[in-house]
């Protein structure tokens, strides 16, 4: 099992007393598997994506990627696991003005030792996968909306990560944009055999995935009820 999530609660302390975003969650993946998580907002998806990411600890229960306990481990050797295992995309896709394409891509790469040509060899790949070749060397300004989606999808996965994690990642893109971002995702996915969770307030994108969960009270649930 890759991503293990068991009876994981979330407080935050409040003036009344604890507030409780997360009650009770449970979920298991494996790779290669690809799961959508509706709900409102406040109900609790980004604090799960957050957890799942390793950002936020759980108040009670656990998490387990690869069958390791991430939040056992030092802020140091945390920080170290979360940019081996782990990707991100967002609704607003960060990358860095000032860098190019390409730069942006490798940025994750740069907080460890490895081979260079390497690492750059393989973002190169993933641009050329991603359908942005011939736009190395521009900068994100000098990109569409969909194109600088495109950009953080090939940044989360220069890592080769098990997870891949992403919080409205079409959001902020038109119909269109936004459905070949969302297949340019799964796709990806699928041949990286990751582990996709993806949070999102659109039932088009949801639909495209072959399991689909809902944050409800801070609980998650199939659409038929409580998840198993």
């Amino acid at each position: 099992m890759s991503l293990e999530v068991a009876h994981v609660c979330k407080d935050y302390p409040t003036r009344n007393g604890p507030l409780s975003v997360l009650r009770d969650v449970s979920l298991q993946l494996h790779r290669g598997e690809a799961v959508a998580i509706m709900g409102p907002s406040g109900s609790g998806k980004s604090t799960l994506l957050h957890i799942l990411g390793t950002l936020d600890r759980p108040t009670a229960g656990s998490v387990k990627i690869e069958g390791k306990d991430p939040f056992s481990l030092g802020e140091h050797e945390l920080a170290d696991f979360r940019s081996r295992h782990i990707g991100f995309i967002f609704q607003d896709h960060h990358l860095l003005p000032q860098c190019s394409v390409l730069e942006n891509v490798l940025v994750p790469t740069l907080v460890r030792r490895g081979n260079r040509a390497e690492a750059e060899a393989w973002a190169r790949q993933l641009l050329d996968r991603v359908g942005l070749s011939q736009r190395l060397n521009h900068r994100p300004a000098e990109l569409s909306g969909g194109e600088r989606q495109r950009v953080a999808v090939a940044r989360a996965l220069v890592q080769h990560p098990v997870i891949l994690l992403a919080d409205e990642p079409t959001g902020n893109l038109d119909r269109r944009t936004a459905q070949s971002v969302a297949q340019l995702l799964l796709e990806l996915h699928r041949q990286e055999q990751t582990v996709l969770v993806v949070v999102t307030h659109s039932a088009e994108l949801a639909r495209q995935f072959p399991q689909r969960l809902e944050m409800a009270d801070g609980t998650l649930q199939s659409p038929e009820g409580p998840a198993p």
